[in-house]
């Protein structure tokens, strides 16, 4: 690791770059003891297509974004603690390759690096940094992960009733318990999920009936939860909608991207780790 670089000139310049590319959007990454261990682009698997995202890898921390020009401009910020972080190898695809996923209690997705040396650096600097910080802080391993969301296009009928076809007048939704794809008839039902957000989420009915047992035996309550009021089924039930939103809407963002051709295909994948 690189713990001799903590709080020198070097590693400030690294971590003062990275806040000047997000800008005042982002939030302040400098703190004593931070270094910025290594950086680069992966895939991420978003609700409606792969995107590429830039990823920092900080002794404490994972940070990514979103690409307005490459190594110049990021947006939509995310933060997660290392302690929190989970890595789980996935099988590789025609579609995609050298993939694995990074498993938290607030949100689990799935990346690809563009060569499998690239991916198993990423693994093992970022499972070496997992396991010194819960040293550290004394935490044993997370072991409540939130549930990835199934992509949009992975399915054309609802996972749950699997009668509903989806449309362009008929929306997909995501249970935030179990992230299948279903209809709206199939979800109208929200649930109080603390690890993901302080207001009740949507959820899809076999999750909640199994969640509204849980709580029942374990608190002897026959009110467990609450349904939606009517006509709230497709509504939107969290910032979690809010935060797929954004991977959504950064179509404008990612038309800076080299030529709009596939991300692989463009040849500016890159990742860097310090010593």
């Amino acid at each position: 690791m690189v713990e001799h670089l903590a709080n020198t000139e070097v590693n400030s310049q690294r971590i003062a770059a990275v806040e000047s590319c997000f800008g005042a959007s982002g939030q302040p990454l400098a703190l004593p003891g931070r270094v910025l261990l290594g950086e680069g682009v992966l895939t991420k698997e978003c609700r409606k297509k792969a995107k590429p995202r830039v990823f920092f890898l900080f002794n404490d921390i994972l940070v990514y974004g979103s690409i307005v020009l490459s190594r110049r401009r990021y947006r939509s910020q995310r933060i997660i603690p290392l302690e929190e972080v989970t890595l789980e190898p996935l099988p590789e695809t025609l579609q995609a390759k050298n993939r694995w996923m990074i498993r938290t209690a607030k949100k689990s997705f799935a990346v690809s690096a563009a060569s499998a040396t690239e991916r198993q650096e990423w693994v093992s600097h970022i499972e070496e940094c997992v396991r010194r910080q819960l040293r550290a802080t004394g935490r044993p391993p997370s072991t409540e992960h939130a549930a990835p969301w199934i992509p949009d296009k992975a399915t054309d009928i609802c996972m749950r009733c699997t009668q509903t076809r989806f449309s362009a007048l008929t929306r997909r939704h995501h249970c935030r318990q179990c992230g299948f794809v279903v209809c709206a008839e199939c979800s109208r039902a929200r649930f109080l999920l603390p690890r993901l957000s302080p207001k009740p989420l949507r959820v899809c009915s076999l999750c909640y009936r199994e969640l509204a047992a849980q709580q029942r035996a374990g608190a002897g309550e026959d009110d467990a939860g609450e349904g939606p009021p009517a006509g709230a089924g497709s509504g939107a039930s969290s910032g979690e909608d809010e935060d797929d939103s954004e991977d959504d809407k950064e179509g404008s963002g990612d038309s800076d991207w080299p030529s709009r051709v596939k991300f692989y295909a463009a040849g500016v994948s890159w990742s860097s780790f310090h010593s």
